[in-house]
């Protein structure tokens, strides 16, 4: 069994922002495997699918960014899916460059208030796939920074980083170990 998340918030004016890019990433890559069923279970859009008969769900959190937790914590629950092995998170770090990829199995959140959420409802040792999206000039522009929209070039990159993401969704399902998905999709840079 295995749990994808993608990280965002609901909503029109969030829907290509910077700070929804675990959003993007789940919804571009079941675009591409056409499927399409999202239901609106567990405080989030779910699907249930089945890859080489083993259960692979993935989940979009309706609770919006902060209380993500509240809507991983229910599915984990309600599957009885181990975290540690079985919960992969998709999600923007400001602290990395835009474009840049990052898989840790544990750790703090981060300053990522998703990720903080989900940390206090399942404990923090999951599987984090961080995507960098740079920073503001300043501190006090990270609120907007977060919640603005791609330049140009930060969607060039996007559609340049579509096949890794989703090469490596393909692994995740493949049960490719945590530490060759390190060794496989960290930047190098």
């Amino acid at each position: 069994m295995k749990l994808i998340v993608g990280l965002g918030n609901p909503g029109e004016q969030y829907k290509l922002t910077r700070h929804n890019i675990g959003f993007i990433f789940i919804d571009e890559y079941l675009k591409e495997k056409k499927i399409t069923n999202f239901t609106e279970k567990y405080k989030s859009l779910f699907v249930n699918t089945n890859y080489n008969g083993d259960k692979v769900f993935y989940q979009k959190p309706l609770t919006f960014m902060n209380l993500s937790g509240e809507a991983v914590g229910e599915a984990i629950r309600f599957f009885k899916i181990d975290p540690k092995t079985e919960l992969f998170v998709i999600y923007d770090d400001m602290d990395m460059q835009f474009g840049k990829l990052k898989i840790k199995q544990n750790g703090s959140a981060g300053g990522h208030n998703g990720i903080k959420s989900i940390i206090s409802h399942v404990g923090n040792e999951f599987v984090r796939i961080k995507f960098g999206i740079g920073k503001p000039k300043t501190k006090e522009e990270t609120l907007g920074f977060v919640l603005g929209k791609f330049t140009p070039e930060e969607k060039e990159v996007l559609r340049d980083s579509r096949e890794k993401i989703f090469n490596l969704i393909d692994d995740i399902k493949d049960d490719m170990p945590t530490q060759k998905l390190m060794n496989k999709y960290n930047s190098k840079k």
